[in-house]
């Protein structure tokens, strides 16, 4: 009886482990994410800061969004969210490196707040959407 209690007692531990840790995950994943919109925002928006340094944050902020989901695996019985988080983030980070940074640095604010207000945004917060379906 002592046994069988110790090994239902290590499963579940292992479990609970299990689901912290992917929600830690997602949690990280998430500020990554924001970090990611910031940076890209200041360099919409302020004129200023659209030099070397954070053009390279904003490639910086996207490959780590990128790299970590590459390194993640989906929670059990949410795989279909986790693609979909996939493919949205890719779709999101195409379009930024083709076409929105591109449009923010030849000046086409206005090409570029169309498509930061539209199709980015609503990927964006599709993204945080499953993030938070997904455990964070």
């Amino acid at each position: 009886m002592k046994k069988l209690f110790s090994i239902l007692f290590a499963a579940l531990l292992t479990l609970s482990v299990s689901q912290w840790a992917h929600a830690n995950e997602f949690t990280d994943l998430r500020s990554q994410l924001s970090a990611a919109r910031e940076s890209l925002v200041t360099l919409m928006v302020n004129k200023d800061k659209r030099g070397a340094d954070q053009q390279k944050l904003v490639k910086d902020t996207a490959d780590a969004v990128s790299a970590h989901l590459a390194k993640m695996k989906a929670p059990a019985g949410k795989e279909a969210q986790f693609k979909e988080l996939v493919e949205t983030w890719n779709a999101f980070k195409k379009t930024r490196e083709a076409e929105l940074v591109p449009a923010i640095l030849a000046g086409k604010d206005d090409e570029a707040k169309k498509l930061a207000g539209g199709i980015q945004k609503e990927r964006i917060t599709k993204c945080q959407q499953l993030v938070g379906e997904l455990g964070g």
